[in-house]
């Protein structure tokens, strides 16, 4: 988008006749190429222990057996969500919510004492970008040498480089979108589809619609979507304080700042000599040195390379380190940096996270394999049959969620003498849904005209743990 606007006259030399008086502002900047250092180190090390982790994880769970089905798949079309030994349906999405929740508070807790540490390591899009780029290296070379290899016209040999790099993206790209829609159609009859190319058309969608983003993002988007595209950037200041720990530069050990040969000349020199380290190794392209920014994700990858140069030129390390504000501004130790860890924001955060995991883990521990509704035959009212017996039609949607076939006794109770007919007896088979219809009869003279409160049991004859109640209304026809 452009805007044209005025241009100060004392700035500009006066137009040419018939010249317009006006200049070319660009509203947005243009994006500058990123090219990241590689660095070894502690936290370098850290953030590929979690690649590993997340994607052993998340590759690895589609291809699992459980009770001879997949262990994780939620199957949208029975309505079945299959969790190892859980099975939950849609009736279940209160424990959906109550894992959002605790994700949530999880995500307040961790900014709270590290800043954007879940950015740093876990974060699909830090995962996958640094997968990317040491694809990139490996094709492309080091740094400097992918930046010569920008600057070059085409070759043949620069096209070879350039293919085997998006090759080799797009088959990650492509695997992670299957892998992804594993985890909603069973991912060994996906794979024979995809040998026979006989994908339905939403599995077609969606996997390259996921391998689409995958590659977008970790491959060409990369920083943009930190910084203007995930809203974890923007609101993660209410979340943490002057006593979160968060990527900092140390200026008053640092400043002012030369190059080495320099400072050695120089007393009273800072340790940092301006090698630009921090600034390439960078992710996102910042420079640590000018303070707190919303780009940092806290993936320490500056820490690591500033340590490698303070060793290399017999300083202490930790010029660049995790630290807070407060601890920065007074000078505060590392233990006096860890008695603050447990403030009353994290020890209130600590208390409603522990609250919900304990009710979310009872909850599902108590859980009872057996669902029951009632549905009162609203065509028919209560009746008068024979003898004088009062009778009513009900519809029981029984949902057995359990794995194992199950005999279930069907009671009901709230009036004196109500019997259920024609069989008090339920067969259902592992995770099926039924409906049984039945009539329950109470005797002549029970109950008042009208509406009558009863209830339903269903129990399994095989485990009496599992049983459950429902209530009803019986009618009772007026004379």
């Amino acid at each position: 988008m452009e805007n044209a606007v005025k241009p100060s006259k004392q700035a500009e030399p006066p137009p040419a006749p018939g010249q317009d008086d006006y200049a070319v502002i660009r509203m947005y900047q243009a994006r500058e190429q990123i090219y990241p250092r590689e660095i070894a180190g502690r936290y370098a090390n850290l953030r590929w222990l979690a690649v590993w982790l997340t994607q052993l994880v998340f590759y690895g769970l589609p291809w699992i057996n459980w009770n001879g089905r997949q262990a994780v798949l939620f199957d949208l079309a029975a309505r079945k969500f299959y969790l190892f030994g859980l099975v939950l349906w849609p009736q279940d999405f209160i424990w959906l919510a109550a894992l959002l929740i605790i994700c949530a508070f999880g995500l307040f807790l961790f900014t709270a004492v590290a800043g954007r540490v879940w950015c740093g390591y876990a974060c699909p899009q830090t995962v996958y970008t640094e997968i990317f780029m040491w694809i990139e290296r490996r094709t492309e070379g080091t740094r400097s040498a992918r930046m010569r290899l920008d600057r070059q016209p085409w070759s043949w040999a620069k096209l070879a480089r350039k293919s085997a790099k998006h090759g080799a993206w797009g088959a990650v790209a492509l695997w992670t979108g299957l892998s992804f829609v594993g985890y909603f159609s069973p991912m060994r009859a996906l794979l024979g589809e995809l040998v026979t190319l006989g994908f339905g058309p939403w599995e077609t969608f969606w996997i390259l619609f996921y391998a689409l983003a995958t590659y977008g993002n970790a491959g060409w988007m990369r920083e943009q979507v930190c910084k203007y595209m995930c809203p974890y950037a923007r609101f993660q200041s209410a979340m943490f304080d002057r006593d979160s720990l968060i990527i900092t530069y140390d200026a008053q050990r640092g400043e002012p700042r030369m190059p080495a040969a320099r400072a050695a000349r120089v007393e009273g020199a800072g340790d940092c000599i301006d090698c630009t380290m921090c600034v390439q190794v960078c992710p996102t392209g910042i420079d640590i040195r000018q303070g707190l920014q919303y780009m940092c994700i806290g993936c320490a990858a500056c820490v690591d390379a500033c340590n490698s140069v303070m060793d290399k030129i017999a300083r202490p390390r930790g010029l660049i380190r995790y630290s807070t504000e407060n601890a920065m501004a007074q000078g505060a130790s590392n233990a006096a940096i860890r008695a603050r860890l447990l403030r009353p924001r994290i020890l209130i955060y600590l208390a409603i996270l522990a609250a919900v995991v304990l009710a979310f883990s009872a909850s599902l521990w108590t859980r009872v394999p057996l669902k029951l509704d009632v549905l009162r035959d609203r065509g028919s009212m209560g009746r008068e049959v024979e003898e004088g017996i009062i009778e009513n039609v009900y519809r029981l949607q029984v949902i057995n969620t359990d794995e194992r076939a199950h005999r279930y006794r069907v009671s009901v109770d709230g009036l004196p003498g109500l019997a259920v007919a024609p069989s008090d007896l339920v067969d259902a088979g592992a995770t099926q849904t039924m409906s049984v219809p039945v009539r329950v009869r109470a005797p002549h003279g029970v109950g008042q005209p009208g509406s009558n409160k009863i209830r339903f049991h269903l129990q399994a004859e095989d485990d009496a743990s599992v049983a459950v109640s429902e209530k009803a209304v019986f009618i009772v026809p007026r004379r």
